[in-house]
């Protein structure tokens, strides 16, 4: 049982080391989930770079009409900003081993996306 609270440790010191400012970005008026800044730099930026892949290829097959483009497209985004911290649990509830496990899980998911294609 020890390991479990210590792993609820980790995770209370880690929402306990972060400002709501680190957690959230404002735009006009509206909350957005900033992206877990413990993630490695080389993995949050393979996860943004499928992001911008995935984000263009939604505005393009929005301007295709193509349906099934676009909702290709949406996973791509959505595993992306998972992989991040962006969606899902809040990242500073979590033990930064499972953060850092979650986002390289989505990378591998978006790098088996571009295979299949």
């Amino acid at each position: 049982m020890a390991g479990a609270r210590d792993q609820d440790d980790a995770a209370d010191s880690a929402a306990d080391s972060t400002s709501d400012d680190q957690r959230w970005l404002v735009i006009d008026g509206r909350r957005w989930r900033r992206t877990d800044p413990s993630l490695p730099e080389d993995v949050v930026a393979a996860l943004k770079s499928h992001l911008g892949r995935g984000r263009s290829g939604v505005g393009a097959a929005k301007k295709r009409g193509d349906a099934d483009a676009v909702a290709a497209a949406r996973v791509r985004v959505g595993l992306a900003k998972h992989g991040l911290g962006e969606r899902g649990p809040y990242w500073w509830d979590e033990p930064e081993a499972d953060r850092a496990e979650r986002a390289r899980e989505a990378l591998r998911r978006l790098d088996e996306l571009d295979a299949d294609q």
